[in-house]
Order: C-alpha cells, then sequence, then structure tokens
C-alpha cells in the first residue's frame, strides 16, 4: 500500500516548527543588506561572503529536508516486512509520524504506541509545537525510558523510528535500550531509524548535525544494552537504520 503525505509536508513542518531561526535569520539578512554601506568595504566584504554562505547553507538544509522526508520512499516503510499478526511496538518522542502508516499498511498487527515525552527533560520548543499540530494518537501510552510498563520477551517487533536521538543522556540511553530488550521476543528484532552525526549530514545540516549521535555512538550503546546488530541500511544516504535483536 503506498502512503500519501501532502506535498512539502515533511520540509514545511521543519519551518513551521522551527519559525524563529529562520524568522532571526530572515531579520539578520534585512539588516546586513540595509546596513552594509554604512561600513568600510573589508567589512561589508566579510558581510557578504557571511550572508551567502548562510544562504546556502539554509536553503541546502531545507533542499535536503525535502528530498529526506517529502521526496524520498522514507514513510513508505518498505523496509517493514509483514508484521500482521504481530505483536509490535512503535515508540516515540513526542511527534509521531509513522504509527498510522504501519496501521494503514499492516491492519492486523496488533500495534502497541508508546510515547517517551518528557516536557522537563525534551525542552526543545519544535517538539512542543509538533504535539500541538499533530495531537498523539488516542491509543498512545505515556511511558518513561527507564520502565517500559510490558512483560519480558511480550514483542514480536520494536520500531524506534526518528525518536531515540532525543535522549541525550549515555547512561539514560543505555538503560531505554536495555527495557527494549527486556519486553523484545528472543527472537524478536528491534528497528532504530536515525540520521547520524556523519559527514553526509553535516553537509547538509552543518552544526545541526550535533543534534544526531555518531554511528559509534549507537554501537556502544547496542553493546551496553546486549543487543546484537543484525543489519544496517541507509534509506537515503542521510537516514540509517539498524536492526537488532
Amino acid at each position: 500500500m503506498e502512503i500519501k503525505r501532502k506535498p512539502f509536508q515533511g520540509v514545511w513542518n521543519i519551518v513551521r516548527f522551527n519559525w524563529q531561526f529562520y524568522l532571526i535569520a530572515t531579520a539578520i539578512f534585512i539588516f546586513v543588506l540595509f546596513s552594509k554601506n554604512w561600513f568600510p568595504f573589508s567589512v561589508r566584504l566579510i558581510l557578504n561572503i557571511g550572508m551567502a554562505i548562510a544562504a546556502i547553507t539554509i536553503i541546502v538544509s531545507l533542499l535536503a529536508s525535502y528530498y529526506i522526508y517529502d521526496y524520498s520512499n522514507l514513510y513508505q516503510l518498505n523496509w517493514i516486512q509483514n508484521i500482521n499478526l504481530k505483536k509490535t511496538l512503535n515508540i516515540n518522542a513526542g511527534f509521531d509520524e509513522t504509527s498510522n502508516i504501519i496501521q494503514k499498511k499492516f491492519p492486523q498487527t496488533q500495534l502497541t504506541i508508546c510515547d517517551f515525552y518528557n516536557a522537563q527533560k525534551h525542552t526543545e520548543v519544535s517538539i512542543k509545537r509538533a504535539r500541538k499540530a499533530y495531537p498523539p494518537n488516542i491509543k498512545t501510552i505515556a511511558v518513561t525510558t527507564g520502565n517500559l510498563p510490558f512483560e519480558s520477551n511480550y514483542f514480536d517487533k520494536v520500531f524506534a523510528i526518528l525518536s531515540a536521538h532525543e535522549i541525550r543522556n549515555k547512561k539514560e540511553r543505555i538503560i531505554f535500550f536495555k527495557e527494549l530488550n527486556r519486553i523484545t521476543k528472543s527472537d524478536g528484532k528491534i528497528y532504530v531509524t536515525e540520521h547520524l552525526r556523519d559527514v553526509n549530514n553535516c553537509a547538509v545540516y552543518s552544526i545541526g548535525f550535533f543534534h544526531f549521535h555518531s554511528r559509534k555512538t549507537w554501537l556502544e550503546t547496542f553493546e551496553s544494552a546486549n543487543l546484537t546488530l543484525l543489519k544496517e541500511f541507509k534509506t537515503t544516504p542521510f537516514i540509517t537504520t539498524f536492526v537488532l535483536k
């Protein structure tokens, strides 16, 4: 089943959830544009170069976001095989764009939706705006990263799609993955989809790539949680999925 998204839905979400940054950038551009003639030529040259670099950085990041979230097949979730009649967990961090897709693609899956968003820990205003624009699914269960309210060996499949990077604390992240390990069946699988702090994401998001974790950090986290990496693949050059057991 092909999942239809609104045109430019992904890039528009980025802009409206982070509008203050674009507003500040626009204000700076306007100020520099109308005031640069007050400065000596050497300073004007530096300002022009700075404005050009900033403009290119913003344009490239938005084009990359369009490619990733709107043009590519990321949200088709084609890598998820038949999970009908399977006990499935999809866990998010305050913004869930995938549970409805999973449910539509696999109407007979036994889907559980969890949200570990914590207003005290996850203070990004963009998440608050996203939650307002996209209220959580009515079936969503609010959980904490350190204590998932499920029996051991309960789920066949667990998905953490573009969410686990919000756990910034190393110890908390390891505990979270130990919990995922505990509630997943021994023959089950855990799928972690993320941007990485790598060259590709640096090239398009500049310093914004520091919000992501490196591949090394993820592998260390998985190992500390006694999880085995079975497979690793890219949906686009900027998105990586780890398959664990």
